[in-house]
């Protein structure tokens, strides 16, 4: 057991650990502990005197002499226990002993009793036995509100409540809805998928190169194969050799990997849901994703109107009310008050001294554009808008637009100040995707060889012909903040990475 960090509270809860033992009472028993009821069902079948054994979690004592209370909690609520002296016949022992100094809040408890309704006509369980499931050694937050309205003893530490999840779920209600809503939505998306026949697949995620988008990869060494790979960046290229292959609807929940910054909106590793289907452009994507962001809006909130911070977002049918589309450099002209569709890249520069926009001496114009959009456009789109027709600098994956030159047939969607989707009409000529590759390697010389960003296999791929087709990638973490009104990553993620707990042990002392 580990030494550091035990408080006289833990201290205390382990010599109980120890005289339960003591006493021939197994406090981590192994056995079925089978349930009749739970709290929800006792609830809505009460009947007087009805046998019931369930189980749950302890929240609150009230100990009063020869008769006393708790409350239980389980997945579905809190139910009151009524305990007493006389229902116990062992010489007093299992009252006196065992309940009173021995059980404590948060330790995990079955009971076995008969319903019955206080004077004040509160269902609660008249216990005849208790039985220990499993010790808690440490004191649970227990938040008090006093007169005032002031708040005591949350467990409401950013830090621990990130660390310590599980404690984070037990106490904090609404984090467990946030989680349980993630639940909602992913298993809606997927029955939502299925039943238009797109067929869930699965992709590598250790990758022989880290393709599909430029980020710095996490590296790891394969001794068998004797050779270094990396944890996915993207599944991109992987989905698209499988339309290749004959799969025309496809979709995947890839977890992702970046070896890069932590924020508010940025986890090194995040999910992402990507779909593809053959036959379909960026313009037919613009319509799914209104309607697919409006059933999911439906499924969780009855198509009311979302908030999000201070902020309403309406997902309204888009025949109703259509998602606004500005083009790229119609937003920079926006949000800047300059006109640089046709500016070449060192009057560019100039405008972003101007504007003070941040940018690298060593930025060629596609990165200098995204700088200046990230920076200044970004936060300012609020309401759900397309931004569409990016420049071919900034898209390499994407098919050049039809219709404008120097543009790609891209668009990403902007919501509330933060991207949401990326989606093309994917670039399947092969010739054409070879020299953007080529290209983006004198943008990212900082990358160790030409191979991390030419996937020679994925242009064989499209050699053997790829239909054409439409792609989407959501950020399922961000779109998830967005339906549960969360601004940190960290609130709708299960278990996210912070630094170890070895660098912090005196946070917890």
């Amino acid at each position: 057991m580990r030494t550091w960090c035990l408080s006289d509270q833990n201290l205390r809860r382990i010599k109980k650990l120890q005289t339960l033992k003591q006493i021939n009472i197994n406090p981590y028993p192994s056995e079925e502990y089978t349930r009749t009821y739970n709290s929800k069902e006792i609830r809505n079948n009460y009947k007087n005197k009805k046998k019931v054994l369930l189980a749950g979690r302890i929240i609150r004592i009230r100990r009063m002499g020869k008769a006393s209370f708790l409350e239980l909690k389980d997945k579905y609520g809190i139910i009151q226990i009524y305990i007493s002296i006389n229902n116990f016949n062992y010489e007093n022992k299992i009252y006196n002993l065992f309940f009173k100094k021995l059980i404590d809040i948060g330790d995990i408890i079955g009971i076995t009793g008969y319903l019955f309704k206080t004077k004040n006509n509160q269902i609660s369980v008249e216990a005849k036995k208790i039985k220990l499931l499993s010790k808690c050694l440490h004191t649970l937050p227990n938040v008090k509100i006093d007169k005032m309205g002031k708040t005591f003893d949350s467990f409401s530490n950013p830090e621990k409540r990130h660390r310590m999840k599980y404690v984070d779920f037990l106490v904090n209600e609404e984090i467990q809805k946030v989680i349980l809503t993630r639940i909602k939505i992913i298993t809606f998306i997927r029955n939502y998928l299925n039943q238009r026949n797109y067929l869930e697949v699965e992709t590598p995620i250790l990758q022989s190169i880290p393709g599909g988008a430029i980020a710095r990869p996490f590296i790891t060494y394969h001794n068998s194969l004797k050779s270094t790979l990396y944890l996915r960046i993207s599944n991109e290229l992987y989905l698209k050799k499988l339309l290749v292959g004959g799969f025309e609807k496809v979709y995947e929940f890839s977890r992702n990997f970046r070896n890069e910054g932590i924020d508010k909106k940025h986890n090194p590793e995040f999910t992402i849901l990507e779909v593809y289907l053959a036959y379909k452009d960026y313009y037919w994507m613009m319509k799914f994703t209104e309607k697919f962001l409006h059933k999911i809006c439906c499924n969780i909130s009855q198509c009311f109107p979302l908030k999000f911070g201070k902020q309403d977002l309406n997902f309204l049918s888009p025949f109703i009310d259509p998602f606004q589309q500005i083009t790229f450099f119609e937003a920079l002209k926006i949000y800047t008050g300059f006109d640089i569709s046709d500016m070449l890249e060192n009057e560019i520069i100039k405008i972003c001294t101007e504007i003070n926009v941040k940018i690298d001496k060593n930025m060629k114009k596609g990165q200098i554009l995204d700088q200046i959009f990230s920076q200044k456009c970004e936060k300012q789109i609020l309401k759900p808008t397309f931004i569409i027709d990016f420049p071919i600098e900034m898209s390499p994956l994407a098919k050049k637009h039809r219709f404008k030159n120097g543009l790609s047939e891209r668009f990403e969607l902007i919501i509330n100040g933060v991207e949401i989707a990326n989606s093309y009409s994917e670039l399947n000529d092969p010739i054409d995707q070879f020299k953007r590759f080529k290209k983006q390697i004198k943008l990212y010389n900082k990358m160790e060889s030409e191979n991390m960003l030419i996937d020679q296999d994925f242009i064989l791929s499209l050699e053997y012909g790829m239909p054409p087709c439409a792609g989407i990638g959501f950020g399922l973490d961000r779109l998830i903040m967005l339906f549960t009104n969360q601004k940190n990553i960290n609130d709708v993620l299960f278990f996210p990475s912070i630094k170890s707990l070895e660098n912090r042990k005196n946070n917890f002392n």
